[in-house]
């Protein structure tokens, strides 16, 4: 399980919902748990002792339930409670990073069986969640929502300077003038900008029902922000498969992200210093996609028949009307779109 599968399983003990209001309970009371979300054939093998219970699940049933030593199994869909005070049993051989035996004993179980278990610490007040290799702990609502709302002033910062490179880039593909060195700069803040974004959303799925405005916020900053991130890597991907491109990006360092020689290479253009100033011409994904009512269908159609932007500027009402799904009035929008797009960046 990657990390971004596992901070969506994140939801399920969200603040907001019921199994979190008995986990803060168990939490009050120090009471100390243990509680597997997982009652299949793998778990119920390595489980011993307890008892069935196998009713409804409820917050109120699950803080009195833990008041016994052993482990309470759930249902995977956490709706039923069906084991109270059970030994947990994984293989002792797996290893644990864990000092305390409750703690060791949830992560083996869910490295052994992929489960989500979460371990209710009594003396340290924490609730940490284990799932295969992954660990989290859940911090306080209130620190949780300060980090989000850094993240968010942060975005928008960022935001803000993104524009300005990406205006620029778009002027500098208009004019046919750009080089290796200005993709760069705009993969490099693209990226950045994307991080931000992810963090945010991880921020929101640990809020749960208290990361509604924080949701709100980033969702009216980030309007359009990862389909132009998509449209910038297909205008100036080279001799590599996008997908390639995208994960070699997204394993990158804050460091590598601002090593301009190591973007180029990953974009494909090699990580010599000298291919930074080499000129490059955009396919035309971008621009082409600022123009309304042009459906992204059409744009690949364009593309495909021109290959590149500056052959699109210079073709002609006729020579695009030969294009599927352009006539007379889209090929009209089109000249007049990448007209208008070129006045608004030198008038802003």
């Amino acid at each position: 399980m990657n990390n971004a599968e596992f901070y969506e399983a994140l939801k399920i003990i969200a603040p907001g919902t019921e199994l979190r209001e008995g986990l803060n309970s168990i939490l009050r009371a120090r009471t100390g748990g243990l509680v597997v979300i997982d009652d299949s054939p793998k778990v119920m093998e390595i489980v011993e002792g307890g008892f069935q219970i196998n009713v409804p699940f409820r917050a109120a049933a699950l803080y009195e339930l833990a008041k016994m030593d052993g482990a309470i199994i759930l249902s995977s869909d956490v709706k039923r409670i069906v084991m109270a005070n059970a030994h947990l049993m994984p293989p002792s051989a797996i290893p644990s990073r864990e000092t305390g035996i409750r703690h060791r004993v949830a992560e083996r179980m869910a490295r052994y069986t992929g489960s989500q278990v979460i371990a209710i610490s009594e003396r340290r007040s924490l609730i940490t969640i284990y799932q295969g290799t992954n660990r989290h702990v859940a911090d306080e609502i209130s620190y949780i929502l300060n980090k989000a709302n850094q993240a968010v002033q942060t975005l928008n910062k960022y935001r803000v300077v993104l524009k300005k490179v990406l205006d620029n880039l778009t002027l500098l593909e208009l004019e046919s003038v750009v080089t290796v060195s200005d993709v760069v700069i705009a993969v490099s803040r693209m990226e950045t900008v994307i991080r931000i974004i992810r963090e945010i959303e991880i921020y929101v799925i640990q809020l749960g029902s208290e990361g509604r405005l924080i949701n709100i916020q980033k969702n009216e900053l980030t309007v359009g922000i990862e389909e132009e991130g998509q449209h910038l890597l297909r205008d100036y991907t080279k001799a590599k498969k996008l997908s390639v491109v995208e994960k070699e990006l997204s394993q990158s360092t804050s460091e590598e992200l601002l090593d301009s020689q190591n973007v180029s290479r990953i974009l494909g253009y090699g990580g010599k210093p000298n291919s930074l100033d080499e000129a490059v011409t955009p396919r035309g994904y971008r621009v082409l996609c600022k123009i309304p009512k042009i459906p992204s269908g059409v744009v690949d159609n364009i593309v495909r028949s021109f290959g590149f932007l500056p052959a699109v500027m210079e073709a002609n009402i006729e020579d695009l009307n030969e294009v599927d799904g352009i006539g007379e009035v889209r090929a009209k929008a089109i000249q007049e779109g990448i007209r208008r797009l070129k006045e608004e960046i030198l008038i802003g």
